[in-house]
Order: structure tokens, then sequence, then C-alpha cells
């Protein structure tokens, strides 16, 4: 269960992740409040988060190539230190009361930054940790970033009320400098070597031919979205519910999403005791996931749905954790920064449609019939999957693609090969 405990690297990172999770979060809060109590609108607070997201969906192909081309260590030392100085502004801007423009201006700036460090930062875990640990350390993520999105929205509300909004910015601002530090102190001889994309295979295009040719991962992408889609946005189904049938009002809207909170950490524990991350289980996770999400709005009362939404919650952190782990071992080692790119639009898309479309479900039907819509869409699309990757794993394995043998019973996850021509470049333990 600890398995990725064991690379001390990794222990420095875990450490500075839910440091730095619980700083992201506590800005999140404060930013937030701040756009709400200056103008008291909730669509300014949507356009807020907006434009932190709407960078990820136009520059994210961009992100993955860069990081495949250059040091990731490098990538997230040069991100963590321009988090720096927009935090430190945004303290400024909440001070000084500047205007909103520039809130947002600063907003979508950190959202820009980000979403050149998210793909660096997926290639840096495959280099911080060996790849038959890879599976069990993306688990303690989950783990971490849940116990950090609870630390920081809790310390920020007490902080807030206390000493005002702007030192919440202030504390992320040192949250990232103390990421820095991490990277810093890490033992460079014991990062594990991680091929770089060759000039011929660099850019965009080139990732999208390869992701092309690729067809378990493209199913794996496809899936996911229909997951998130309509399987993830439990924000939009527990208000829809707590207002509706279970007449809980914001109070029990609250309750609701802290039980869902607590079962994203009872996956992530989960996810940390599996210890191979095949394909079958990601199938079953998002079966049973699929058939619970479709019966939870008539189960009777507050406490009925309350507790249906653990093992949901769970089973989400379990899907994210296998997909992502098989998303990174089944590509490339060189492309590896490009598919997490996409997997990130894709996730990013998949949030942008279907909010609104649970939302529009749950207006024109209610949110009980949503959910069992949803639910059964998302068990047809899972047991779609599992019939196009048995085809798969029955074909023969051609030049440009490589077979898989999860979805037949394999236990234990694949090696992904790289079947490029050409001979690979000479790997460096040490990515700087």
């Amino acid at each position: 269960m600890l398995r990725a405990f064991s690379n001390r690297n990794y222990r420095l990172w875990a450490l500075a992740d839910l440091v730095s999770v619980t700083g992201t979060w506590m800005q999140v809060l404060g930013l937030n409040w701040v756009v709400m109590e200056r103008t008291g609108s909730a669509t300014s607070v949507g356009l807020s988060v907006a434009l932190s997201t709407i960078p990820a969906m136009v520059c994210g192909p961009w992100a993955g190539a860069l990081a495949d081309r250059l040091s990731p260590r490098r990538i997230i030392l040069t991100g963590e230190m321009l988090h720096v100085l927009i935090a430190a502004l945004l303290a400024f801007t909440v001070w000084a009361e500047l205007p909103l423009p520039v809130l947002f201006g600063l907003t979508a700036a950190a959202g820009l930054v980000g979403t050149f460090e998210g793909p660096a930062l997926g290639r840096f875990a495959s280099q911080v940790v060996p790849r038959h640990h890879l599976g069990n350390a993306l688990a303690w993520n989950s783990v971490m970033n849940s116990i950090g999105r609870v630390l920081g929205m809790s310390l920020a509300g007490v902080l807030a009320a206390v000493v005002g909004e702007a030192l919440l910015f202030c504390l992320n601002a040192v949250s990232f400098l103390a990421v820095i530090g991490t990277v810093l102190a890490m033992r460079t001889s014991q990062f594990h070597p991680l091929a770089v994309s060759r000039p011929e295979q660099a850019g965009v295009l080139a990732g999208l031919r390869y992701l092309r040719t690729r067809h378990v991962l493209l199913v794996l992408l496809a899936l996911g979205f229909v997951l998130s889609s309509l399987g993830r946005n439990y924000q939009v189904s527990m208000a829809a519910m707590a207002e509706g049938p279970l007449d809980a009002g914001s109070a029990g809207y609250g309750t609701l999403s802290s039980v869902f909170a607590v079962g994203t950490v009872v996956g992530g524990l989960l996810a940390a005791r599996i210890k191979d991350f095949t394909l079958p289980v990601l199938l079953v996770a998002a079966g049973v996931t699929s058939v619970l999400q479709a019966l939870s709005g008539y189960l009777p009362g507050f406490a009925g749905f309350a507790l249906v939404l653990l093992p949901i919650a769970a089973g989400a952190v379990v899907i994210d954790t296998v997909k992502s782990t098989r998303l990174q071992l089944d590509a490339a080692d060189s492309m590896r920064g490009r598919v997490l790119a996409v997997q990130g639009t894709v996730a990013g898309g998949a949030g942008a449609l279907g909010a609104p479309a649970l939302g529009w479900l749950s207006e024109r039907f209610g949110p009980q019939e949503a959910l069992l819509v949803s639910g059964l869409v998302t068990l047809l699309a899972t047991v779609a999957a599992a019939g196009v990757l048995r085809v798969l794993a029955r074909r023969p394995a051609g030049p440009d693609e490589l077979a898989t043998t999860e979805i037949v019973g394999a236990v234990g996850p694949r090696v992904a090969e790289d079947t490029e021509p050409g001979p690979e470049p000479p790997r460096s333990l040490t990515p700087a």
C-alpha cells in the first residue's frame, strides 16, 4: 500500500504536494469569495473559474509538446516561480482593492501557467518513481489532493474571517516556495530515465498522429470523456438533489459535499492497495459506479443518498487513477506529455459540456431521472468500451500499434514498448 513511499524523492514530493494543494484551495476559496463579495453575482464567479480553465482547452496540446522536449524539472521550477509571482500580485490586488479586471487577468495568467506545468508534472511523476510504483504514486496523489482540499477550504474559511482574504494568497505563494525547495532538494541521481521526443517527432501534429494509431488510448480517452461529463459532475447533481427531492437546502448540500470528499479519500486509499492497474479494474469500477449512480436518486431519504455517495466518490478516484496510469504507461515516453495534455483537454471539455447537460436534465425531467439517465449512459459506454477493447486485444499487433492484453485477464500492467522507427536517444538519469 505504501510502495511509492519507499522512494525518498517521492516522500518529499508527496509532502510538497499536500502543502501546495492546501494553498491552492485556500486561494480558490479566497478568490471566489472576493469576486462574490464585490459583485454579488454567481455569474461573475463562474467567469473567474472559466478564465482559469480556458487556457487548458486552448493551449493544452502545445504544453504537452513542450513537456516532451524539455526537462520536466525545469518547466516545474519555472512554473512554480511564476505562480509565486502571480499569487503575490493577487494578494496585492485584493489588499489594494484594484479593479476586478486586474483580478481576472491574473486568474487567467495562473491558468495559463498551470496549463504548461500540467503535462510536465505528469512526466515528472514518472521520473520520481519507477514504472511499477507509478499507479501507487498516483493513488496517493489523489489522497493528498483530497486531504489538501479539505484542509485548504477549512483553513481559508477561518482565516478569511479573522485576517482577511489577502493573506490567503500570500500563504499560497509560500506553498509554491515549498514546492521549489522540495524539487531542488531531490536527488537527481535517483530520477528514473524518461526519453524525450526526437526533433522529427516533436510538435502537436506529431503527437496527434501518434495518438491516432493508438486505439486503446483513444478508447480510454473516449470512455473518460463520457464518465467525466455525465458521471462525474456531482456538484450539480448534489445541488439539484439537495434543493429538490431531499429538501435539505444549503446545509444539506454542504454535508453531501463533505461526504463526497471523504469518499475520495477512501477511494485513494483503496487505489493505493491495488497492485496491478489493469483495464479490467477500470471497467469494473466504471460499471459499478454507473449502476450506483443510476440508483442513487431513488434510495430512501437523505441518509440513503449520502451513503451511496461514498462508494461513488471512491469509484471515481479508482477510475481516474487506473486511467491515468494506463495512459502514461501505455504511451511512449517521448509522447507522454502530449497524451497527458490531450487527457487534460478532454477532461476540461467534459466538465464544460457535462455540467450544463446535467443541469438541463435535472430541470427538465427532475434530478432523480437525470441521475438514472446519466448512469445508464455511462454504463452503456463502459460496456461498449469493454467490447472494443476485447476486439483490439484479439487483433494482431501492427507495426504502428501495440496489442493490449489486460482485457483478457493479464495479471499485471503491460510495459509499453516504443515501437517508433529509429534508435532511441540516450537517456539520462538527471532530467536537468
